[in-house]
């Protein structure tokens, strides 16, 4: 068969270089508009006053906004979730995380995790309390898994969950909580004596407090807390049933890392375009900077790696809707494409020099949070011993 004539081709897309939106059912592309509204209208206006205040001011009504969205435990089915694709919610992280990704990590923990766990490793009477409000975002969730000594090595966690007649009383500090101050529910991850178990704590429970962590330089629109677990009693049915071991909290992580893989690429997504905007108006030694070779070299290559990010993604969402994505894969994506964004961040600061540390540009913040984004729900370092792992079958983790 004869190649169309190149008349045929549709015009180049600059926004959309490799034509990755044919990718895209038309119910894809209305869940990706829908979001990318809501955060143009209701995020981005604010966001540099937020994140230089070092708070996120009305945090339950937005809750309640991405509630109303469908955003919220986005991909999870019944109890008043969307029920949506794994590629329509990595969407929705790409476009949330493009305005900020403390914006992205509320939805990520509310859903992937503390949503997700109760979905998952829940009781039907646990999931029919909570779930429902807190895919309307009526309640805030957060996930304590990450202790003050204890980061990369959930084993070795010291919160320790004991049986008291027919109650469990926690005790413990979990640390880097999001959400955690504002949160109306909290699973929290314990040892006890028959291995690893999660506990979903309402937060008024006495014993039970939720200090915030203030003085960050990173994720600073962001609400994160320690979690204390003064002698937390709780009754019997407050244990999640179906998880045992540490398979319960690395199944939620891994659900979360996939977000990570979709997000990561918004916040280069949105660096790069301030890059490209300013190198075509920014003019030096007579003409834009957009003109001189270096800098076009600059843009193509954060092109390259933006974009081959975004394919990553998407093609790591079709294999999670078909149920074939492996743990394994998720740490590709993991690694490759928040070291990615990162170095895309960097470059495009570059391109507008000293205005790339202005709060007007979006470049100096996008890259302070991937700082923690790089770092949270797994390291670089343990995403590359799980591929060098699975690329060797000996394993170097100990």
């Amino acid at each position: 068969m004869s190649a169309k004539p190149s008349s045929t081709l549709p015009p180049f897309d600059p926004s959309d270089p490799l034509g990755l939106d044919d990718l895209l059912t038309d119910e894809d592309r209305a869940v990706r508009d829908t979001v990318r509204r809501w955060a143009t209208d209701r995020v981005l206006p604010e966001i540099s006053d937020w994140y230089e205040r070092g708070e996120l001011p009305g945090i339950r009504e937005l809750a309640r906004e991405l509630g109303s969205l469908g955003a919220l435990g986005m991909s999870l089915t019944g109890y008043g979730c969307a029920g949506a694709s794994a590629v329509q919610y990595g969407l929705a992280c790409l476009e949330l995380e493009a305005a900020d990704s403390g914006i992205r990590s509320l939805v990520s923990v509310q859903g992937s995790l503390a949503m997700y766990a109760i979905w998952r490793f829940g009781s039907e009477e646990q999931k029919q309390q909570w779930l429902p409000r807190m895919a309307a975002g009526e309640i805030i969730g957060c996930f304590g898994l990450t202790e003050p000594d204890i980061g990369s090595d959930p084993a070795a966690m010291r919160t320790y969950a004991k049986r008291d007649g027919g109650d469990w009383v926690l005790t413990g500090r979990k640390m880097w909580i999001t959400n955690g101050s504002v949160a109306g529910v909290a699973v929290v991850w314990a040892r006890t004596d028959d291995g690893i178990r999660g506990f979903v704590v309402p937060a008024g429970t006495p014993g039970f407090s939720a200090p915030e962590i203030k003085h960050k330089w990173s994720l600073r629109a962001s609400v994160t807390s320690e979690l204390v677990l003064d002698e937390v009693r709780l009754p019997a049915d407050a244990v999640l049933p179906e998880a045992t071991g540490l398979r319960g909290p690395l199944g939620c992580l891994s659900h979360a890392r996939y977000g990570i893989v979709w997000g990561s690429m918004g916040a280069a997504r949105a660096s790069f375009e301030a890059a490209l905007d300013y190198a075509k108006t920014r003019e030096q030694f007579g003409k834009p900077i957009g003109g001189f070779q270096l800098t076009q070299a600059k843009l193509a290559d954060m092109a390259l790696e933006l974009h081959k990010g975004i394919l990553l993604a998407h093609h790591l969402g079709q294999r999670m809707d078909a149920g074939r994505l492996r743990p394994e894969q998720i740490s590709f994506g993991k690694l490759n494409n928040v070291r990615e964004a990162i170095e895309i961040c960097r470059t495009s600061r570059t391109i507008l020099g000293a205005n790339g540390i202005s709060l007007e540009y979006p470049v100096m913040r996008h890259a302070t949070n991937l700082e923690s984004v790089l770092t949270y729900e797994g390291t670089v370092e343990m995403h590359q011993l799980v591929l060098g792992k699975a690329l060797t079958g000996l394993d170097a983790f100990r």
